[in-house]
């Protein structure tokens, strides 16, 4: 039976923490840090505060690392914790002015400043010329420039804390071989539409202040303009992007429709976090599905002898 360990670190002291089920991880695909939710019994020996470290591993494996914020008592022996990875330090805010840098190099640059540890990360190549944030909250700063990326390049990638060190990854990379059908959870609720980040035709532009005129690129996908009518995405350039290259990657990113697929009391696997990758098919009366699909939000719940999954998936919408 796989086995759940808790330790918590509290002024050079380790202590294996005897836990209440459930202990609950939960992770989301942008914006928001890891969170890990326990109640521990307290003894005699057990003594911790707000910011000793947290560590979390199931089965042998390593899953959450990272600090404890609220401590809250329901009688004298069991304490409810809510500890949060080192994402959680990107909710500061700062006034950042970069130039010439990558999303990675941004990334890097904020975490060197704010003492934050590193793994993987990716080179996101697309150089930003310019970029000015004030009072924004780091996640903001982050996002933003990752937007930009994705917009110019189509490339989308996801930001996440690996055990206590940040991790940023082409979403390609993060691809499991899961699948999930009609039968891997209790419930589910599937769900398409065209009314939300869905474009068919794209218009991006420049004002050229010297000559006072505009320039005007254009992308469409006629096929779909006919199917769904007209549906027009119109953003302006931003310095140093390239009008034709930026209007491509916006209509392959856009036009599709958008899925999300809510399914609750999936087998757990410890792999799974926001912005990985599953595979889903499932047979619903009218249609089948049979794709990847994106983690938005995962809800991991460890309790004895039980451990289950309930999965937000969005597929055709993998938007920054």
């Amino acid at each position: 039976m796989a086995k759940s360990q808790l330790f918590i670190i509290s002024q050079g002291r380790k202590f294996e923490c005897a836990v209440l089920d459930p202990v609950i991880w939960e992770t989301q695909r942008k914006g928001s840090p890891g969170k890990l939710e326990f109640s521990v019994i307290k003894d005699k020996v057990l003594g911790f505060h707000e910011g000793d470290e947290v560590r979390f591993d199931y089965d042998g494996k390593p899953i959450f690392r990272g600090f404890v914020f609220t401590k809250k008592r329901s009688n004298n022996r069991i304490i409810s914790v809510t500890a949060f990875d080192q994402l959680w330090y990107l909710k500061n805010k700062d006034i950042v002015t970069y130039k010439g840098k990558t999303a990675a190099q941004v990334l890097q640059m904020l975490a060197k400043d704010f003492r934050l540890q590193t793994g993987i990360v990716a080179d996101t190549k697309h150089v930003i010329a310019t970029r000015v944030e004030d009072d924004a909250e780091l996640f903001t700063i982050i996002n933003d420039a990752l937007s930009i990326t994705t917009k110019n390049t189509g490339a989308l990638y996801v930001l996440y804390d690996d055990y206590g060190k940040l991790n940023l990854r082409d979403v390609k990379t993060l691809k499991l071989d899961i699948l999930i059908d009609e039968e891997s959870g209790e419930t589910f609720e599937y769900t398409s539409s065209i009314a939300e980040n869905t474009y068919n035709k794209i218009r991006v532009y420049r004002e050229d202040k010297e000559t006072g005129k505009r320039e005007n690129y254009f992308a469409q996908h006629g096929e779909n303009m006919n199917r769904w009518g007209i549906i027009q995405l119109t953003e302006s350039l931003e310095e140093g992007e390239n009008g034709k290259v930026k209007a491509d990657a916006l209509l392959a990113l856009y036009n599709r429709k958008s899925r999300q697929l809510h399914i609750n009391k999936v087998f757990g696997d410890t792999r799974v976090r926001g912005g990985s990758l599953v595979g889903v098919q499932m047979y619903l009366g009218d249609l089948t599905v049979s794709n990847y699909m994106m983690v938005e939000t995962v809800k991991h719940t460890f309790s004895e002898g039980d451990y289950r999954m309930d999965l937000k998936l969005i597929g055709g919408e993998f938007v920054a």
